[in-house]
């Protein structure tokens, strides 16, 4: 809730579209304390649901009482595959379901069960997209810190543990200064047509230079559409925007990557569930860098657990 450009964002698209929410039926997937479900009521909604399988719903229930909203909130503690809901269909599911890199420990599979179970014919869904983009960065120093701390640690040397810390995914803040590449975009989500099979992908990439300089990383990030608004209303995480508790997610290259203006990164990622924690990924970067100077042409594939 501290987070303040998602909370606005899902507040602006509910208090913005009234029209949308009255008299309606909505349910509020992985509800937490609830404040969804709440600016849903403001909004005029008829009656909402919120599921959640957390303990936290038992303090929810506390903060819908005391918001006087008792009557028009029911909250059910559980599975949202296994509890029962007081009415058939709904009209609107609400779900702030995004892990970090937008799928890592996410509940979309959950919102596209509700979806397929629940919601009515031209039912709406906040938020309905999701955007992953990727850039190259330069971040040397950082690198350094982080993957090259394992060459000395205090006079031994521990680079069997480097292989490990390149495969694990960084969550973090980069300044817009170290992007190195324009952005682009590499994988889009319409939570009105996606299917969980389709959660795994690859995805090709072409990266534009924008300077001569060095990549280290790459990193991705997302952003989040309310398309049904009248007037649409998007929040980003990515390191242009104002900052989010998802911040970006670095993947650092075992190799450095000498590039000059208006040169590409090609590459391709793959993002797929592990096979036995389901909210865990498995990530695959491939790039290649093709110039004029055999001593910078480059090319390689790294693997990322997260």
């Amino acid at each position: 809730m501290k987070d303040e450009v998602r909370t606005r964002s899902y507040r602006d698209a509910i208090y913005q579209n009234k029209h949308l929410f009255r008299d309606k039926i909505v349910l509020d997937v992985g509800c937490g304390t609830a404040i969804l479900s709440m600016f849903a009521v403001r909004a005029g909604a008829k009656h909402v649901i919120g599921v959640d399988m957390s303990t936290i719903i038992e303090k929810a229930q506390e903060i819908v009482e005391v918001n006087g909203m008792s009557k028009q909130i029911t909250l059910l503690q559980g599975k949202m595959e296994e509890v029962k809901l007081p009415f058939p269909k709904v009209d609107i599911i609400l779900s702030e379901w995004m892990g970090y890199f937008l799928l890592y420990e996410s509940m979309l599979d959950t919102v596209l069960y509700a979806r397929d179970q629940y919601l009515a014919p031209n039912g709406l869904i906040f938020p309905d997209r999701a955007t992953i983009y990727l850039a190259g960065i330069e971040d040397g120093e950082y690198k350094d810190e982080k993957i090259g701390f394992w060459d000395n640690v205090y006079g031994f040397d521990y680079s069997p543990l480097k292989t490990t810390a390149l495969t694990e995914p960084l969550v973090d803040t980069v300044e817009i200064k170290a992007c190195v590449t324009e952005p682009v975009q590499v994988f889009a989500i319409d939570l009105y047509t996606v299917k969980s099979a389709e959660l795994a992908f690859t995805a090709p990439f072409t990266l534009d230079c924008r300077r001569n300089d060095f990549i280290h990383a790459l990193i991705a990030w997302f952003d989040i559409d309310f398309t049904a608004c009248h007037k649409p209303i998007r929040f980003s995480t990515g390191p242009h925007a104002k900052y989010t508790h998802w911040k970006q997610t670095v993947f650092y290259l075992r190799e450095v990557l000498t590039v000059e203006e208006e040169e590409q990164v090609s590459g391709t990622l793959s993002s797929r569930p592990n096979a036995e924690k389901k909210r865990d990924l498995d990530i695959e970067i491939k790039y290649w860098l093709e110039t004029d100077s055999p001593v910078r042409s480059a090319n390689g594939r790294c693997e990322y657990k997260m």
